[in-house]
């Protein structure tokens, strides 16, 4: 039986009470096929522009849109106003990460990353479709699955094309002009707590609709922060920051927004907060990545590999801040519009694992947190590319973390995941040491979404 089989039918031994699992990202299209009947449904409120539950939030049935404040999941105006070469852009990435990719794949990919104009419809077009296309993942092979739609990010950002920067940073170029470093990191401090004050909400949604996992595929990384402070820092310091300067204060800033994004997941103990490593390829215990540098007993963050043979060369890593690793390059899901599309990214991976640990709560319903990131930890699948990349040291096997879960019900959890690993084989058994490397594609792949436009 194929593994897809298996764990279909680990997934339907499952009891009908699947656990929900909150999609925090861009919106998603819950009238796709896919997800049509694995979406979640607020028992407590109906569509009647009342507020029928009493917890701020009119008419919130599938989820609620933090972006706008309304219960619209998802603008369907986007759809088919792409042009092709968005499409293209994926089909040929796709090849060139598998390192399928022919000569004119990587030159039609170096001409593709110098478009201005189409990297600035890329970057609506992937918040159009990341939402859905990450909730078909979390979904996969659960029939049970309850899909709750939380959308953070807007399709479309007012700043598009214009370079990415921060919303709202006048205060701060007042307060640090002159160039003290005081004032400096103050203003950042700053800026940084204002993610505190919109995730606060969301934690708050997702502890009290009991969501038991969710997928956090969106982020800012150090460097995504350096392209955000360059143009602040030059009116700050009244000139150009040195590259010294710029990582120094791209390191403080995301630091502080790492503290800041504990107001996302502090509010639901009782969730387990499933979250992307980044993609820029770098290492999360240097250069810190928010949130997936949270580190509480209810959060996991997930790098990318290439199949079961490599870390995909985008993927960031950490040996204390990434704690496991799922595949991420070319994974086929969901988009609206009832359509498909290959995509890679951490922001792939992390579902992947999100769908595992939702499978892993059907089989046992009373495991906590703790035991379920050791769950996922302790079955996976260990490859000596992952030692001293990931916590872990290893890819997470579906099947072997459902066994072990169901096991845990009537034994041991350390007996359980013993069992596990000795009743189910890895994945793929070959043995790779190198990270994908100089000669392989280490092109464009989107960033994360982020709450910093």
């Amino acid at each position: 039986m194929k593994l897809s089989g298996i764990i279909l039918a680990l997934a339907l031994a499952c009891p009908a009470h699947a656990a929900v699992i909150a999609v925090i990202d861009s919106g998603t299209d819950l009238t796709h096929p896919e997800l049509v009947n694995k979406k979640w449904v607020n028992p407590k409120d109906i569509d009647d522009a009342v507020d029928n539950d009493d917890n701020g939030y009119i008419d919130d049935v599938n989820g609620w849109n933090f972006s706008e404040s309304n219960n619209k999941l998802i603008d369907m105006s986007y759809l088919n106003t792409f042009s092709p070469d968005v499409y293209k852009f994926f089909e040929v990435q796709t090849r060139l990460l598998k390192g399928e990719g022919t000569a004119d794949d990587l030159a039609w990919m170096k001409a593709a990353q110098s478009n201005e104009k189409l990297i600035s419809e890329l970057e609506t077009f992937a918040n159009f479709v990341h939402g859905t296309h990450v909730a078909g993942i979390v979904a996969k092979n659960a029939p049970n699955a309850k899909v709750m739609v939380l959308k953070i990010i807007p399709t479309k950002s007012p700043l598009a094309g214009g370079g990415k920067t921060v919303a709202n940073a006048g205060f701060f170029q007042v307060m640090a002009a002159g160039g003290h470093d005081r004032l400096i990191r103050m203003g950042l401090k700053l800026l940084a707590s204002q993610q505190a004050k919109a995730l606060g909400p969301i934690g708050q949604y997702v502890g009290k609709e009991k969501a038991r996992i969710a997928n956090c595929s969106f982020g800012t990384s150090t460097a995504a922060a350096k392209m955000i402070l360059k143009p602040i820092l030059k009116i700050a310091l009244r000139r150009d920051p040195t590259d010294d300067e710029l990582q120094t204060y791209a390191n403080y800033f995301v630091s502080e927004i790492v503290k800041a994004g504990q107001a996302l997941v502090k509010p639901a103990p009782n969730t387990l907060f499933v979250i992307a490593a980044g993609n820029d390829g770098t290492d999360n215990d240097q250069f810190p990545t928010s949130p997936a540098n949270i580190k509480l007993d209810n959060t996991i963050s997930v790098a990318a590999t290439l199949g079961y043979k490599k870390l995909a060369s985008f993927s960031n890593y950490g040996a204390t801040m990434v704690e496991v690793a799922a595949p991420g390059v070319g994974v086929r899901s969901t988009i609206p519009g009832n359509q498909y599309l290959t995509v890679s990214g951490t922001s792939q991976a992390s579902p992947f694992v999100a769908n595992v640990a939702g499978l892993a709560i059907d089989a046992n319903p009373s495991l906590s947190n703790s035991d379920l990131k050791k769950i996922l930890m302790d079955t996976s699948d260990q490859k000596s590319f992952l030692q001293g990349k990931v916590v872990s040291g290893g890819i997470v096997n579906v099947a072997r973390a459902i066994m072990a879960s169901s096991l845990a019900k009537s034994m041991q959890l350390t007996d359980a995941i013993q069992a596990a690993r000795l009743q189910v084989n890895d994945v793929d058994t070959g043995i790779t040491t190198e990270r994908l490397g100089a000669d392989d594609y280490e092109g464009y792949v989107m960033p994360m979404p982020s709450l910093f436009q």
